[in-house]
C-alpha cells in the first residue's frame, strides 16, 4: 500500500472567498494584471493607490501604497510566482514595516472560471499569523471586490 501524505491549514489562519463577477473570465484576469486596472481596483474603497510598481511575470514583484482618506501609508509588496493567463495566479503578499523588512507575509491563489459571460474568482490566502488577522484581511479584500465589480460594470 502507498503512503500519501496531506497538509492541512488551519481554517483560523486561511481566508476563502469565492465571488462571481458579471464579466468576462478575459477581462476579469486583465485587470488582475495590468497596471493601468490595478490601480483603480486594488485598495480597499477608502484608501487609494498613492504609489504602485507592478511586474506581473512570474519572478516579478510588486510594491504600492494604500493611501487611507487621513494619509495614513500602508505598503504593501510581493512576489508573482505563478501566472496562467487567464485562469490562474498565484503572488506572495506581506505589508512593508517601517524598517523595510516584510511581515504577516501570506500566499494568495487566485483562481478565475468562466461561467458562460460570467467568471468565478476562487480567492485563497495564507497562512495569517492569527483569526484577527485573517478577518482584517476578509474585509480588505472584499471591499477591493465590491470596487473590482464596480470598476467592470463602468471602466474596463
Amino acid at each position: 500500500m502507498k503512503a500519501t501524505a496531506s497538509i492541512t491549514e488551519p481554517a483560523e489562519r486561511t481566508l476563502v472567498i469565492e465571488r462571481l463577477f458579471d464579466a468576462p473570465r478575459a477581462l476579469v484576469f486583465k485587470v488582475w494584471t495590468q497596471p493601468e486596472h490595478l490601480v483603480r481596483w486594488f485598495a480597499p474603497r477608502s484608501f487609494t493607490l498613492s504609489a504602485c510598481d507592478f511586474d506581473t511575470r512570474p519572478g516579478g514583484a510588486y510594491r504600492c501604497c494604500m493611501t487611507s482618506e487621513e494619509g495614513e501609508e500602508h505598503w504593501l509588496r510581493g512576489i508573482y510566482r505563478e501566472i496562467v493567463a487567464p485562469e490562474r495566479l498565484v503572488f506572495t503578499h506581506g505589508w512593508e514595516g517601517a524598517d523595510g523588512a516584510v511581515k504577516d507575509d501570506t500566499l494568495v491563489t487566485a483562481v478565475f472560471v468562466a461561467e458562460g459571460e460570467r467568471t468565478r474568482l476562487r480567492f485563497h490566502q495564507a497562512l495569517f499569523s492569527s483569526e484577527g488577522a485573517r478577518e482584517s484581511h476578509r474585509g480588505g479584500w472584499e471591499s477591493c471586490f465590491d470596487r473590482l465589480d464596480d470598476y467592470l460594470a463602468g471602466d474596463a
